[in-house]
């Protein structure tokens, strides 16, 4: 009975003295969680002033307060008198295999974040990397961006690669530069052709008169003598001011007689000897006395 009664006493001995740890560790859990919701809700507002993408700002949200709460929790439970150094060692371990396992993973998520947060490119732009991809940005997710090529092809570019390489951006310019190369035959006159293909170019209202279109010989081919024509346009009527000034450069080039030609190649035949002695230049007799 005695033993029962020293056992009971050393217990509620023990409880008594973790009174003041438990209530510090009561303490520190609501501070905490208070901080860790003033953190989230200062860290929320600095994305709406920088205007991060929403899809960043829950997910570095979600990330910082799994951490913050990891670190709370491991705090109270050492207060409390629980020892944590193994289950930071196990989770430590468990970090370090979860992120060689997601090595390339982690390199599209650290991409996607430099993507959303420097934005070297928006949803709607058209754009083309080093790394392959090109198209019209249509999303841009933390691992991957989405981008729909011209023949309307979704292309799934790692975020990566994508950051990591050099991004053309289409959109981000006003204007684009129209260039052609045109060949005329060498019997045509050059004065002529640049007159007529610089008539062309300013008759379009779509041709930009700065900076003024161009037009030089770029080289002395085989066939032909090659012209280098050079205009703008502004970017939301590039492409149709390209293929429909093409054909009426080729119009007014075919009205005015000027010629573009085409490969050609001369082949000569040449008349073989009938006798072997002729074509050798040896004797018919082969070299025999008769």
């Amino acid at each position: 009975m005695e033993k029962m009664e020293l056992a009971l006493d050393r217990i509620i001995e023990a409880m008594l003295s973790r009174i003041p740890g438990l209530i510090l560790a009561i303490i520190l859990l609501f501070i905490g969680s208070w901080l860790i919701g003033l953190i989230l809700k200062v860290l929320r507002n600095r994305f709406e002033r920088r205007n991060v993408d929403l899809s960043l700002r829950d997910f570095v949200a979600s990330i910082v307060k799994f951490i913050l709460y990891t670190m709370l929790i491991i705090s109270v439970a050492s207060m409390v008198g629980i020892q944590t150094t193994s289950f930071v060692a196990v989770l430590g371990a468990a970090s370090l295999s979860i992120g060689l396992a997601l090595q390339g993973s982690l390199s599209n998520f650290a991409g996607g974040v430099l993507i959303l947060l420097f934005r070297p490119f928006r949803v709607g732009d058209y754009v083309s990397s080093a790394a392959g991809a090109s198209g019209t940005v249509e999303k841009i997710d933390i691992l991957y961006t989405t981008l729909r090529t011209a023949d309307g092809i979704a292309v799934f570019a790692p975020n990566g690669p994508l950051a990591n390489s050099v991004i053309t951006n289409y959109s981000s310019i006003t204007k684009r530069r129209i260039e052609y190369k045109i060949g005329i035959g060498y019997e045509s006159n050059i004065k002529e052709a640049r007159e007529v293909i610089l008539s062309v170019l300013k008759a379009d209202s779509r041709v930009l008169g700065t900076p003024k279109p161009e037009v030089h010989v770029a080289e002395l081919a085989d066939s032909s003598v090659n012209l280098v024509v050079r205009a703008w346009a502004p970017k939301e009527v590039y492409w149709d001011a390209y293929y429909e000034v093409f054909e009426q450069i080729k119009g007014a080039l075919d009205t005015n007689n000027i010629t573009i030609p085409y490969p050609q190649q001369e082949m000569r035949i040449v008349n073989i000897g009938s006798s072997k002695g002729d074509v050798l230049g040896g004797d018919p007799n082969g070299g025999r006395d008769n």
